[in-house]
């Protein structure tokens, strides 16, 4: 047995966004959303796809509601943005382009973004309820609104 001085730790330490930058976050794609005239949905996830805030607007589509936690937590796990998925599986076989867009909770189209800080992934940002193109930017609002522009 190792002495206790030179034991390694059996745990780490994993960066994540806290609930007050969250909750900034889908502030300000909400906000983003209504300048578009859409409703939305709007999903922040933590480092580890956990859901750590969530808002619908009123008159969202209902099957955005879990569209928008999916994209959050394919950001978050990835490190890329959805929209990037299209052309990020054609660099794979196409047992991996077929295979990984029928995974659960996968996402290969726009509106999710991961929320990086320093260097490292904190989570994810996720919203449905417009086009690809309208959900990005109001994903990218709520990033620019806590201080990030990855």
């Amino acid at each position: 047995m190792k002495p206790e001085a030179n034991r390694r730790p059996l745990s780490v330490s994993v960066p994540t966004i806290d609930w007050h930058a969250a909750y900034q976050a889908i502030g300000a794609a909400v906000q983003a959303a209504e300048a578009l005239g859409v409703r939305v949905n709007v999903a922040v996830v933590d480092a580890s796809g956990v859901l750590a805030a969530f808002l619908r607007m009123p008159g969202a589509p209902l099957h955005s509601v879990e569209i928008a936690i999916d994209k959050a937590y394919t950001a978050a796990s990835f490190g890329l943005a959805t929209s990037q998925w299209p052309e990020a599986l054609q660099q794979h076989s196409a047992a991996v382009r077929e295979g990984l867009v029928l995974r659960p909770r996968f996402v290969a189209f726009g509106g999710g973004l991961p929320v990086i800080e320093n260097g490292q992934r904190i989570g994810g940002i996720g919203v449905s309820g417009g086009s690809e193109q309208q959900d990005e930017a109001c994903a990218r609002a709520g990033l620019t609104a806590i201080g990030l522009n990855n």
